[in-house]
């Protein structure tokens, strides 16, 4: 199924009338999600507009590029973020939101 509105905009670029806020990359899952659990040590919080593959790259480039040292799982199916090797959730939800994303408040055990 494709959005001819949405192939244009580019990824992630979500208009209020998106009905499942999809971006245009075409990596997005019709598989159900599953819990994803989180590594034992990791930082974990959820970013509820991550909706793909390409949305988990791009965090995940992010917060590794920005904070060596860093091994960062994204999760679009259960929108879970997940960081080992960084101690400081306010800088990572700080790349996150730079790199245009929304990161929840709370960090998830």
């Amino acid at each position: 199924m494709t959005f001819p509105l949405w192939e244009a905009a580019g990824c992630c670029n979500r208009q209020p009338w998106d009905i499942a806020a999809m971006c245009s990359c075409q990596q997005h899952s019709d598989t159900a999600t599953k819990a994803t659990s989180a590594p034992e040590g990791a930082i974990s919080f959820r970013v509820e507009d991550m909706t793909c593959g390409h949305c988990a790259g791009t965090i995940k480039k992010a917060i590794e590029d920005q904070i060596p040292g860093t091994t960062v799982t994204a999760d679009p199916a259960s929108k879970l973020v997940s960081v080992v090797g960084a101690a400081d959730l306010d800088a990572v939800r700080s790349i996150v939101t730079g790199a245009g994303y929304t990161p929840s408040a709370d960090r998830v055990s």
